[in-house]
């Protein structure tokens, strides 16, 4: 083959490679219709599996997958043929298949055991046969190396440590623009632009023709133009992709400057954030979405720009060099390093962990606890559905931290302390390598998080008999050992543990105030548009920390870039292509962890942990009282999503006002079908806060 040659059969081979994903992503579509239409039948009452099956070109098993209604007598047993969905939504909790009880010596029911090697066992035969293995088998969990690889782990990163700036933050000229009217608010002035077909260049020159002397922001607070072509991508991604690196005259990709600024586009279905700079000037300039920060839900552009000044206002009482960054996770974070003390035992800063660690944090450390609990593990008509949604949650656990040097926690180093420290080890800041057993009477909700198939997904396992291993923070295993109704059994395998401390505390205390004289304005302020202007702000400072604590993650970046057509061999070899037309690929690749002085996977991990913990028990001290799932008759928790707890029975838990409450925000009375996936699910919420309101108003 000569170079002539290679370079046509290359050409060919890109033409194939664009006809594959055309015909993949209309597969995809083709399966998802497919699904969507299984998911139909099974509302009919005598609808069989053994039927819709061959129909639909599936296995009985694939059906029961989707539809747990439908699983034939042979297949049913406790959801184990539903599979993990993503994180980011509501997943069908799929149980761990028991595992046969092993020949070992009982361990008292509230005592944690250390795991020790011992000689293998025979398993029991089980009473009954168990049922089929899940189409996906759930991944495999990081350990910490044995020996001194793995001690070495526990070194922070050289050079590398959390320290307060000594800079000051500049502001950034900002406009709001509702690209649905074409009315732009810059500072005191509106005016109306003619977007044309609201295309990023359209939206640019529109701008800069109206501000002269230039913007560096653009927030869009209604028209998601990134979406204006969504009918023609298989993907929102692909629409969202397409049109932030479609070509602008004069204009190309920011590739960043100064000390807050991002290089490239962020591709995101719903909060993209497109970056661009002059090819002959020094104008910077971001395209960003207000829905970064709160829900606009149609408000006028200038009840978004005062809700931004009322917000700025609110952080300067407590920071006098607060500026509003482009993010929320931007803000908090800048606005942390500048509560760092100057003297003291953390002057010095608050020193990163390996990457090592970091790695190990973020594959086992997940966030909110997602999960749509099936019949008949609930009935198949509901009596009602009341939500409940714990205000400003995370705000709640910020009280104490890990800092320092973490030590590690071997199973050998555990079995060797008295039970009195083995129990302030695991209410410490740690984070533990356990195996699990789940009670043999055990008849609630699962309490401890196991990996399930998926990329960062997570289930709840709570049939009667199951052991899994898993990594859990302490304040779970706390709950697990102690909750209301029956002590889990905990076996420590391994572990990290950290001293306490508050590297959290000033910042989230002063965002807490914020937050609550935010709220007050919205309560009592007389003008209509201020006091909606107050309630979007106090919601931009809930983002702030909630944004904030999930930037300290550090999970490894992706960088997005686009490459023309005609240097399709200049893309990186380790890129994934995710979308391209006839001028442009746009690709996405991992670049790992980067060198960032405040990556503190620590403090989230140890946050999340304590959120979904109160999602199961909560005490009240002034009212002494507890509330959460595990104060609920089994049986009448249908889901819990993140901050939100979704039951058939209301409850008569304490309200307050304080972050972590239990308020209640939708109540919908039946009966109704209990809802088979989270689009159900959202509609019966949102009928449920509107059924709410009316009775509330009436």
């Amino acid at each position: 083959m000569d170079a002539q040659s290679y370079s046509a059969v290359l050409a060919d081979l890109r033409t194939v490679r664009d006809q594959i994903k055309k015909i993949r992503a209309a597969l995809t579509k083709q399966e998802a219709d497919r699904d969507k239409l299984i998911i139909q039948l099974a509302s009919y009452p005598k609808a069989k599996a053994e039927r819709i099956a061959p129909a639909a070109g599936l296995g009985v098993a694939d059906v029961a997958a989707l539809a747990p209604a439908l699983a034939p007598d042979s297949l049913a047993v406790n959801d184990a043929l539903q599979p993990a969905a993503e994180p980011s939504t509501i997943q069908a909790t799929p149980e761990a298949v028991p595992s046969p009880p092993q020949q070992a010596a009982a361990v008292p029911a509230m005592t944690v055991a250390a795991a020790r090697p011992a000689p293998p066992k025979a398993p029991v035969e089980p009473a009954a046969p168990q049922a089929p293995t899940a189409p996906q088998a759930p991944r495999d969990l990081p350990s910490i190396p044995a020996g001194a690889s793995g001690d070495a782990w526990l070194a922070p990163t050289p050079g590398l440590a959390s320290a307060r700036p000594n800079f000051t933050q500049q502001a950034r000229s900002t406009v709001f623009l509702d690209t649905a009217t074409g009315v732009l608010v810059h500072r005191q002035q509106t005016h109306h632009l003619d977007l044309g077909n609201r295309t990023a260049a359209d939206i640019l020159i529109a701008v800069f023709h109206t501000i002269p002397e230039g913007v560096e922001r653009i927030y869009i607070t209604a028209g998601d133009p990134w979406l204006r072509d969504a009918d023609r991508h298989p993907y929102l991604r692909d629409a969202v992709a397409a049109w932030l690196s479609a070509p602008i005259p004069g204009w190309r990709t920011d590739t960043g400057r100064g000390r807050d600024r991002m290089a490239g586009h962020f591709v995101h279905a719903r909060n993209p954030v497109g970056r661009y700079q002059r090819e002959n000037g020094d104008n910077h300039v971001e395209i960003r979405s207000v829905g970064e920060w709160f829900d606009a839900d149609g408000d006028h552009p200038t009840v978004i720009r005062d809700a931004f000044v009322l917000l700025w206002q609110a952080l300067r009482r407590h920071w006098s060099d607060a500026v509003i960054m482009g993010s929320p996770s931007q803000t908090g974070r800048d606005l942390w390093t500048r509560t760092i003390p100057t003297r003291g035992q953390h002057a010095e800063g608050f020193p990163v962990l390996s990457e090592e660690l970091r790695g190990l944090l973020h594959a086992t450390a997940g966030q909110g606890r997602n999960e749509l609990i099936y019949p008949p593990r609930v009935t198949e008509q509901l009596p009602q559905l009341v939500e409940y949604d714990r205000t400003f949650a995370y705000a709640k656990h910020t009280w104490k931290s890990p800092v320092g040097t973490p030590r590690r926690i071997t199973a050998r180093t555990f079995a060797a302390w008295s039970q009195k420290e083995q129990m302030r080890a695991l209410y410490g800041c740690g984070h533990f390598q356990v195996r699990v057993t789940v009670p043999d009477t055990w008849d609630h909700v699962g309490l401890l998080p196991a990996p399930a198939p998926g990329d960062r997904a997570w289930h709840y396992p709570a049939t009667p008999g199951t052991t899994f291993t898993t990594w859990a923070g302490g304040p779970e295993i706390h709950t697990a050992l102690t909750n209301p109704i029956q002590p889990w059994k905990i076996e420590i395998l391994d572990g990290i543990l950290w001293d306490d401390g508050k590297p959290l505390d000033d910042w989230a205390k002063k965002l807490k105030e914020t937050w609550t004289n935010l709220s007050a304005q919205a309560h009592f302020q007389g003008d209509a548009q201020q006091a909606r202007a107050a309630h979007l702000a106090s919601r931009a400072v809930r983002s702030v920390l909630l944004y904030g604590i999930g930037a300290f993650a550090q999970r490894p970046r992706m960088v997005t870039g686009t490459t023309p057509r005609a240097l399709e061999r200049d893309v990186p070899p380790d890129a994934e292509i995710i979308s391209f037309d006839d001028e442009l690929i746009t690709w996405q690749k991992p670049t790992g962890f980067s060198r960032d002085p405040n990556a503190h996977p620590e403090w989230a991990a140890a946050i999340w942990s304590g959120a979904r913990a109160a999602l199961l028990t909560q005490r009240h001290r002034d009212d002494n009282t507890h509330a959460g799932a595990l104060h609920t008759p089994p049986g009448t928790v249908i889901a819990f999503r993140t901050d939100a707890l979704y039951l058939t029975e209301p409850q008569n838990w304490p309200y307050h006002h304080q972050p972590g409450d239990y308020l209640l925000r939708g109540h919908l009375t039946g009966p109704l079908p209990a809802p088979t996936g989270e689009e159900e699910l959202l509609t019966l919420r949102n009928a449920g806060r509107a059924a709410l309101t009316t009775s509330q108003e009436s």
